[in-house]
C-alpha cells in the first residue's frame, strides 16, 4: 500500500491517523493476466488502486466487436464510475493485460469513510475531477484531432502503454484500425 500512500500524499495532506483508518478498509486482490476484473452486467462495487499491472476497459457491440475505452495502470485509482456511483450494472468489461495487484475498498466502506473523514471526501472529489478532465480531453480529441494527433498525444502522455498494450487495443482506443495505426507508426518513425 506504500505506492497508494505516496500517491495520496502528492494530492492531499492526509495525517497518519486518517491514513491508518482509511487504508484499513482496503483489501488486496491479485489477478492473473487476461482475467476479468469486471464484466458487463455486473455492478462495480470497488474503488481500486492499481499497485502493479495494467487493465483495459472496453465495451462490446451486438456483433461481439469491442472498443477500448481506457486503461488503468500502476499508481492510479480506478473504478467504473457510471456503475459504482449509480449502483447499476456496468456496460463495460475490465480485463487485466498483465498480472495485476489491486488494493480495493468496497462502496459501502468508502461511503462510511466519506462521512467519517473529511480528507477522504476531498480525495474522492479530486479523483472524480481528474477523471472528468481525462474524459473531457479524450472526447475533445475525437472531435478536434486527427488519428495521428491522437496517437502522438498518447505517445507523449503515456509512452509506457505503447510497449505494454497490444497494437489492436491502442488502435481501438484512438478510434482507428490496427492497419491504420501501423501506417501512422511507419510514417512518424
Amino acid at each position: 500500500m506504500q505506492l497508494m500512500h505516496q500517491f495520496l500524499l502528492k494530492q492531499v495532506a492526509i495525517s497518519d491517523e486518517d491514513w491508518l483508518l482509511f487504508s484499513s478498509r482496503f483489501e488486496q486482490k491479485i489477478y492473473p493476466a487476461k482475467t476479468f476484473y469486471l464484466k458487463a452486467g455486473e455492478t462495480e462495487n470497488y474503488l481500486t488502486f492499481v499497485d502493479q499491472g495494467l487493465l483495459r476497459f472496453y465495451i462490446e457491440d451486438k456483433e461481439g466487436n469491442d472498443t477500448t475505452i481506457g486503461f488503468s495502470f500502476e499508481g492510479w485509482f480506478m473504478t467504473v464510475f457510471s456503475s459504482f456511483y449509480t449502483r447499476k450494472p456496468s456496460l463495460y468489461y475490465g480485463e487485466t493485460l498483465a498480472e495485476t495487484t489491486l488494493w480495493r475498498i468496497h462502496y459501502d466502506d468508502l461511503q462510511e469513510m466519506y462521512s467519517r473523514l473529511k480528507i477522504v471526501e476531498r480525495i474522492g472529489r479530486l479523483a472524480t475531477e481528474q477523471l472528468l478532465l481525462l474524459k473531457s480531453e479524450r472526447e475533445l480529441s475525437f472531435l478536434l484531432k486527427s488519428a495521428e494527433e491522437r496517437y502522438l498525444d498518447l505517445f507523449h502522455k503515456a509512452p509506457h502503454l505503447l510497449q505494454q498494450v497490444p497494437q489492436k487495443y491502442l488502435a481501438s482506443y484512438i478510434g482507428i484500425t490496427p492497419q491504420a495505426l501501423s501506417r501512422i507508426r511507419k510514417r512518424i518513425s
